[in-house]
């Protein structure tokens, strides 16, 4: 038995199925074509085989990682053009895994582990992505200029350890297209995006702490490399900009301007920086135009090691110079800032190589948001516990409170103590308020309290302040999404969750929840099946069963809608139309389009008796108690 390590590049494409249903012949001829005129002429270039062909996919070996990685680039930028000019419904999407390991050798066919893996990162990757492990990421990440964005441990089929995953962050516009509880709880596309570029991975980060335990950012004037007056006030104000934008983020403290304004046109050192600021990360930049454009680079430094740990470049029309500047001070501050952003997962992988007794409260507030970002019981149970814990230790930690009062309302969506966990949820969101009124994701997490108390007036003016507090954040902005049809506004969505996913391209799997109940609502049922399709069944509530079955069944495809609805019930056996007459946080629009939808794919009316007695807590029913 001859074994050899080989890097194993997985593609499968999206939905397969539901495009040979729909036009099994073109689809076919798609297909073939794709493999004819991009695939094997990728591969051979990037010096890889192909060693097995499925109907909906294939599996390649290369014997460079990085030959691997690049060919995996290239064929989805290739598919992205190509799609281009197909209507919506026949575009051929992939995805990609990629994996370094040993193999089994039999003849042209390759088997073993190595395989298996790249099998199940594929599964990991969104439509038109590419997920690889950290071995891959590990060896490519300095030779490459893709970032690699980590997914953490993931538990995959038939493989016995959790696999360590990466998604690849591509560089330039990629065409993605957009694939209970408390509404909130569900909260907190793809769109063409200007995708992030990142120098290094996040796992390689060692911040540096002020006192209070929150890491401290200093952003040094942009460099002017154009040397004239306007480019130099676009450099002012788009540091500015980036210092006010990272300035609404509570998760860290930012260098006042006065304090950087010193570096202005020298040569700086992080390290320097650091010392003498007490900065743990250095930002720096600039800009240059050129004839009719402008380039502008911003970079993120690890003041205490020197290292680079994030860069990116944008080249832009110079038409509208403040639109620019408005756009790039957000993907900066979002891709920084933010419960996804590097500096706060910074702190979780110092914070992981602490011992448990020697974490502060703000350490155990960023592993908290960490478990909260599973949505599964079981880590939610663990967040609770962390912040709980960071919550007794500093009392006046805002950002805690607000991340308990998510936790404790997605327990009650889970149905796991509903009433006290909804009593505690609203108590948190008040003391989060009440602790820091400037905290724009409190006054969210609070009016998402009050949506669901049905006391939408209040909640829109508490939306209000969030957004008037921080317009750019992604979080914010995208739990607004969530209630935008709520408050009469289902217009706005699709242009609210185009800026969502811009300023946040990785955008984390709760907030696909929101995106998917935005777009089932204004009736984009692929859309809204994409976004589905980012979650596993474990962190579907009762409305994402209904929006599922529903979109499944607006599409023509029957025969799944059924399946979703027994799937549904099984799971929920008093998922009823009676008890979404019930169920709060939803307008009369809202209630219903899912009534009816329910109605539509054969949801029961009442749920029986029988069925009632199994669960601990049913939901309250009109007239549906008996059989």
């Amino acid at each position: 038995m001859d074994r050899k390590l080989s890097a194993i590049l997985a593609a499968d494409v999206v939905g397969y199925s539901a495009l040979m249903e729909r036009d099994e012949a073109g689809t076919f001829e798609r297909l073939r074509a794709g493999r004819k005129e991009l695939f094997e002429p990728e591969i051979a270039r990037h010096h890889g085989q192909i060693f097995k062909l499925m109907g909906d996919g294939m599996l390649a070996e290369f014997g460079s990682v990085v030959d691997a990685v690049e060919c995996a680039v290239s064929l989805q930028r290739g598919l992205a053009e190509r799609n281009a000019a197909v209507p919506e419904d026949q575009r051929i999407r992939v995805r990609i895994g990629i994996n370094l390991g040993e193999v089994i050798v039999e003849g042209e066919d390759r088997y073993g582990e190595g395989v298996n893996v790249a099998a199940r990162l594929q599964q990991l990757a969104d439509p038109g992505g590419i997920c690889v492990s950290a071995t891959v990421a590990r060896e490519v990440e300095k030779k490459l200029a893709f970032g690699f964005e980590p997914l953490g441990e993931q538990k995959v089929k038939n493989i016995a350890e959790p696999v360590q995953a990466f998604r690849v962050i591509l560089e330039g516009q990629a065409p993605r297209q957009q694939s209970s509880p408390p509404r909130w709880v569900l909260a907190a596309a793809a769109v063409p995006v200007l995708i992030l570029v990142l120098a290094g991975t996040v796992w390689q980060f060692w911040p540096t702490a002020t006192v209070s335990g929150k890491p401290s950012v200093a952003v040094l004037p942009f460099d002017n490399y154009g040397g004239d007056e306007t480019t130099g006030r676009l450099a002012d104000g788009l540091t500015e900009d980036i210092i006010t934008d990272l300035a609404g983020f509570p998760e860290f403290q930012v260098i006042a301007r006065n304090s950087t304004e010193q570096y202005r046109d020298k040569p700086a050192v992080p390290s320097e920086v650091g010392k003498a600021l007490g900065a743990g990360f250095v930002v720096e930049g600039s800009i240059q135009r050129q004839t009719d454009r402008v380039r502008i680079t911003a970079q993120l430094i690890d003041a205490k090691t020197g290292e680079h740990l994030w860069s990116q470049r944008w080249d832009r029309p110079d038409e509208d110079l403040f639109a620019i500047q408005i756009e790039i001070s957000e993907q900066i501050s979002n891709r920084l800032g933010g419960g996804a952003g590097l500096v706060q997962e910074a702190g979780r992988i110092t914070a992981h190589r602490k011992p448990p007794e020697n974490l502060n409260a703000y350490e155990l507030y960023l592993l908290g948001t960490e478990k909260l970002e599973q949505v599964n019981q079981a880590d939610v149970e663990e967040a609770v516990r962390l912040l709980t814990r960071a919550v007794e230790l500093d009392p006046g930690l805002a950002r805690a409170w607000v991340e308990l009062s998510h936790s404790h309302g997605i327990l009650t969506g889970f149905g796991v103590e509903r009433d006290k966990n909804r009593a505690l949820s609203a108590e948190a969101a008040e003391r989060a308020v009440q602790l820091d009124p400037s905290d724009a994701e409190a006054h969210a997490v609070y009016a998402m309290i009050l949506g669901d108390r049905r006391e939408f007036e209040r909640a829109k003016a508490e939306f209000d302040t969030a957004l008037r507090l921080a317009p750019g954040q992604f979080e914010v902005l995208t739990f607004y999404i969530d209630w935008a049809s709520t408050f009469g506004e289902p217009e706005r969505v699709a242009q609210l969750v185009d800026k969502a996913v811009s300023l946040n391209p990785g955008f984390p799997m709760w907030s696909a929840r929101i995106f998917a109940h935005a777009y089932f609502m204004v009736g984009r049922y692929e859309d809204a099946l994409r976004m589905l399709d980012r979650l596993t069944p474990e962190n579907y509530g009762r409305k994402h069963w209904v929006m599922r079955s529903g979109a499944l069944a607006a599409l023509g495809r029957t025969e799944e809608a059924k399946v979703s609805v027994a799937d549904a019930l099984r799971r929920f056996p008093n998922l009823t139309v009676g008890g979404f007459i019930n169920l709060p946080g939803f307008n009369e629009g809202e209630r219903e389009r899912l009534i009816k939808t329910m109605r539509l794919v054969g949801f029961p009316d009442c749920a029986k008796a029988e069925e009632l007695a199994k669960i601990e807590k049913p939901l309250r029913l009109p007239d549906c108690a008996s059989p």
